[in-house]
């Protein structure tokens, strides 16, 4: 799909927010220490960032190994 090389800026973006909002997640939720909702808040900032990181290597699959 070549939507994620066509819209650059979009990408860069959503990529930028993600990662600056996980970030955010993870240290809040260090900081609850000995709180379930500390874990619950750094589990979803991970998801965050490793989202982020598919969408940055996503225009860089190759298309024939499907």
């Amino acid at each position: 799909m070549n939507f994620w090389k066509e819209h650059g800026s979009l990408r860069m973006a959503i990529i930028a927010a993600f990662f600056v909002v996980g970030l955010v997640l993870i240290i809040v939720g260090w900081k609850m220490t000995g709180k379930l909702a500390g874990l619950g808040l750094m589990l979803v900032g991970l998801v965050l960032l490793l989202a982020a990181l598919m969408i940055y290597n996503k225009p860089f699959e190759d298309p024939k190994k499907r």
